[in-house]
């Protein structure tokens, strides 16, 4: 029992206090993420953020990232349920050849949120799209890990990390 613990400890610590790690932190949010990856808060693509990783080599030619979409739906009646329903329908007629392979409910810390992994094409490139989405307060924060499809699960573990320290506002102290 005592070397459960142990691992256990040592486990929480390395997720969340790794060193080198930097902290973008907004009013309404933040997210840790190594610091060889670089952010990008310019707002391109309606993006309250994009995280770039390195570049694997001179020809890489696609940067695994992840990025924050703020969307009001103070117009709308949504719930996460029903953000994750619309969200579903528009993967379907928005990526071209997308497959839906995990759509689930999952909670850290707490707070629930929706994950949805699909992949599909986005300009003749075949992605891997890891979501998550939280509906608060008429607000919805979609977190998306975007890799091409032959690097996900190279990328996955390293995506899934920061993806997991993202705080939203209500629940920072």
């Amino acid at each position: 029992m005592k070397n459960c613990l142990i691992i256990l400890l040592l486990f929480s610590i390395n997720t969340f206090a790794q060193p080198g790690w930097q902290t973008l932190k907004e009013k309404d949010y933040s997210i840790k993420y190594p610091a060889d990856w670089t952010a990008d808060k310019t707002g391109q693509m309606g993006a309250s953020f994009f995280l770039f990783s390195p570049l694997d080599s001179e020809s890489d030619a696609f940067r695994e990232n992840i990025n924050l979409i703020v969307q009001d739906l103070s117009a709308y009646n949504l719930d996460l349920n029903g953000f994750t329903t619309l969200s579903e329908t528009q993967i379907k007629t928005m990526i071209k050849n997308s497959k839906l392979i995990e759509s689930k409910r999952e909670n850290i810390k707490g707070n629930e949120f929706h994950k949805m992994i699909y992949s599909g094409e986005q300009s003749d490139v075949l992605l891997t799209f890891e979501q998550y989405y939280w509906v608060k307060k008429k607000t919805a924060y979609i977190l998306t890990l975007t890799c091409t499809e032959e690097s996900f699960e190279s990328f996955r573990n390293a995506g899934e990390e920061i993806m997991a320290s993202f705080v939203l506002k209500s629940e920072l102290k």
